[in-house]
């Protein structure tokens, strides 16, 4: 097994916005390789840091890496989405801070047998937390051609959605289609040469594939509002994303909690009775710097999104 490793994008930034107190409560929703978290664990005092993940190699290596840490720190292997039912599980009823790198780990990516990427040859997997049942080859074995096209059009943004989705259900009709490298040379068989020069042909199927199996747009919004929720006065929320569809389900929740009044501009009186929850620290999202993306190119498609609870 390979070592887990992740490069904490915008480490200082997003550590830096969660404003951490030394007697504070704080979660990192996303532990991947421990950065963020050990971040808030050094500048933690008597405080208290829950470190969550849906993948067990990134608790195991997370209780390695924040080991001079440990007697402040709780792991938890779930869903952050869950974030509510964890806390309360913890007797802990509001927290000072949340933090969430929704990024896949380089470690992930980098360990052939997960099925993360396109330049390994491996079983078709891709999935978060191994004990879930679901992977990316009964999606690529199993959904329709309809079904396809619109993972790929709508999760990885693949202007040749259709022409993949029957390349995949035509291949699939000689044989299961069980590898990542099977699947890359489908892929390649549909888009067309000219398009290939420029980026990998399968990237954008891939993420998209990705984002199915672990359904992380499904679920992001809701998880984004049980955060808000767990947040106590002052408390602040630090979101990491990678592509448009992430940023923007969380820029609509951002919206949602700090618009206030929903009224029609001609009532005299307000009547929905809506407060706004959050203050939004970020207008615009903050983007890697030009050192940062020197060092990690992974880290250019990011933006770091931060509110405050009223």
């Amino acid at each position: 097994m390979g070592e887990f490793k992740h490069y904490s994008v915008m480490l200082k930034e997003t550590v830096d916005m969660l404003n951490v107190k030394e007697g504070g409560i704080y979660v990192d929703c996303t532990l991947g390789g421990g950065g963020h978290s050990l971040e808030i664990a050094k500048r933690l005092g008597k405080g208290r840091l829950i470190s969550i993940d849906r993948d067990n190699d990134a608790i195991r290596a997370g209780k390695e890496r924040l080991a001079e840490y440990i007697d402040k720190v709780t792991f938890v292997n779930d869903n952050f989405k869950n974030i509510k039912e964890i806390l309360a599980d913890l007797n802990i009823e509001k927290v000072d801070g949340i933090t969430a790198d929704l990024g896949v780990s380089s470690y992930q990516l980098d360990t052939p047998e997960r099925g993360f990427s396109y330049h390994y040859d491996a079983p078709l997997d891709m999935r978060m937390n191994r004990e879930d049942s679901f992977s990316a080859y009964e999606l690529v074995n199993t959904y329709s051609e309809g079904e396809l096209t619109r993972v790929i059009s709508d999760f990885g943004e693949e202007k040749f959605a259709s022409r993949i989705a029957r390349a995949i259900v035509k291949e699939r009709q000689k044989k299961d289609i069980k590898t990542t490298f099977e699947l890359v040379d489908v892929i390649k068989t549909a888009v067309p040469k000219a398009s290939q020069l420029e980026k990998h042909p399968a990237r954008r199927t891939f993420q998209a594939l990705r984002i199915e199996v672990n359904d992380e747009i499904g679920m992001l919004k809701g998880a984004v509002e049980n955060m808000i929720d767990s947040l106590a006065p002052k408390g602040r929320l630090a979101v990491i994303t990678f592509h448009s569809l992430e940023d923007r389900a969380v820029k609509e929740v951002f919206r949602s909690k700090t618009d206030g009044c929903t009224c029609p501009s001609n009532f005299p009186v307000c009547v929905c009775g809506f407060k706004a929850e959050i203050t939004n620290l970020t207008r615009k999202p903050i983007s890697a710097t030009d050192t940062e993306l020197q060092e990690n190119s992974r880290s250019r498609s990011a933006k770091l999104r931060g509110a405050e609870k009223i």
